[in-house]
């Protein structure tokens, strides 16, 4: 594991140029959505880029539910925004769950130049780690997605931290860090007009660390779109 070498990078551009074993990281909210999506019974996830994406690949299967967020609220015609809050109120079993939104899903959609590619939040961050461990690759490009994939965000880069302090086998106490976070970049949930659409309760949801032992695994797909993949450890 000494030889193992960690990049940090952010956003699109991060993930376009991306390296070896890639994570790409969404804390608030994309990626912990997902991972309580498929703790709530969703049986598959696919992510795409734009919302119309969805809209085409919600005519292919049977009656599966479209999830994700432009402007941090839900899309017009969706089922459910970008928010745990939603997914953990509603029994998602067997329902195939069509992703995007403005940050994670864009990452995973611009990531090329990597072998492996995972998705993850503070909710997995040390499944993905012991996963990375157990793969052992020469590198990891860690790939911190910012606020609305533009501005830097404490969260995402705190879990790149997270991440990487554990692939060297070190055993920092970030509860500290993570508690923080309420009043630094999670300060946006607390505020009162955001209450319909981005409640204090994905805060608390999405820094539940290691809350899910899976990994979320992606794939590209022909028609352009990615799979993600629950792996259990």
């Amino acid at each position: 594991m000494t030889d193992m070498k960690t990049e940090v990078l952010e956003f699109a551009s991060g993930a376009k140029n991306a390296k070896g074993a890639v994570v790409i990281i969404d804390v608030f909210r994309a990626f912990s959505t997902a991972c309580y999506a498929y703790d709530s019974g969703a049986t598959r996830i696919i992510a795409t880029g734009d919302p119309a994406k969805a809209f085409e690949l919600r005519k292919i299967y049977h009656h599966p539910v479209l999830a994700g967020e432009r402007n941090e609220r839900k899309i017009e015609g969706f089922d459910f925004g970008n928010s745990p809050t939603e997914i953990i109120r509603s029994d998602l079993s067997g329902k195939i769950v069509i992703l995007t939104t403005t940050a994670g899903t864009t990452g995973l959609m611009n990531a090329s130049g990597g072998g492996v590619l995972l998705a993850a939040g503070l909710v997995n961050a040390g499944a993905t780690a012991e996963y990375l461990r157990a793969l052992d690759p020469k590198l990891v490009t860690l790939v911190a997605m910012g606020y609305r994939g533009t501005v830097s965000a404490g969260e995402d880069l705190l879990c790149a931290e997270i991440i990487r302090s554990r692939l060297m086998g070190e055993n920092k106490d970030f509860s500290r860090e993570i508690s923080g976070l309420r009043h630094s970049a999670g300060m946006r949930f607390f505020e009162p007009a955001n209450l319909d659409f981005s409640p204090p309760t994905d805060f608390f949801l999405c820094t539940m660390a290691d809350r899910f032992n899976f990994v979320l695994k992606a794939e590209k797909r022909l028609d352009g779109n990615v799979d993600l993949a629950r792996i259990p450890l």
